[in-house]
């Protein structure tokens, strides 16, 4: 959707601006559910559709992930679900996206500042 060249009221342009990000991020959620994108994909990229997005709603677009996986899932990290996927720092970006490749880990109770053991990890190998 291309912004009107000549100005016109304000509200008249803040609906369609706001018109424009909500109709990118429901093709951005298809494409997430479709499996053509993936969720950690989104989240390192940060995107102009999913600046604004909360995570949990981007988490939630995938196949099988409801409410509680969801907030199960972020309590791990830790994050809110109302973070918004902008405003995360490139640590907490890293951090979630790994998680969601599987490639850190996603099971087990994370102590007081929300970090896993992984002296018992490595235990166990």
């Amino acid at each position: 959707m291309q912004h009107p060249t000549t100005p016109g009221p304000q509200h008249l342009r803040a609906l369609a601006k706001a018109n424009e990000v909500r109709l990118a991020r429901a093709e951005l959620k298809r494409r997430v559910l479709a499996g053509e994108l993936r969720a950690a994909e989104v989240i390192l990229e940060c995107s102009w559709e999913a600046e604004s997005m909360t995570v949990a709603d981007l988490l939630m677009a995938q196949k099988r992930w409801g409410r509680t996986r969801c907030r199960t899932f972020l309590q791990r990290v830790p994050l809110s679900e109302t973070k918004t996927v902008g405003s995360m720092t490139e640590r907490q970006r890293r951090a979630v996206a790994a998680m969601l490749d599987g490639s850190a880990p996603t099971s087990g109770t994370p102590d007081r500042s929300g970090r896993f053991d992984r002296s018992r990890e490595a235990a166990l190998v």
